[in-house]
């Protein structure tokens, strides 16, 4: 099972996104390259789930989600 996503993180910049270690930048075990994978509220603002089509089930006041679970349709 997946970790949790956190939605807005308060320092996203510490970790790499890449994979579910969320490994420290300075410690990435995972092999995913030489640099980070940025969090998405890095790239398009605290609202990022809100934008495009994520395809998440995220509860009102919700501070993560977990991967995998997906809205009903």
């Amino acid at each position: 099972m997946s970790k949790r996503f956190p939605l807005n993180p308060q320092h996203p910049e510490r970790n790499c996104w890449g994979c579910d270690h969320y490994c420290a930048t300075d410690a990435m075990r995972c092999g995913n390259g030489s640099s980070r994978t940025q969090h998405p509220a890095e790239l398009l603002g605290e609202d990022w789930y809100e934008q495009g089509d994520w395809d998440l089930d995220i509860a009102e006041n919700a501070k993560s989600v977990q991967p995998g679970v997906v809205k009903p349709r």
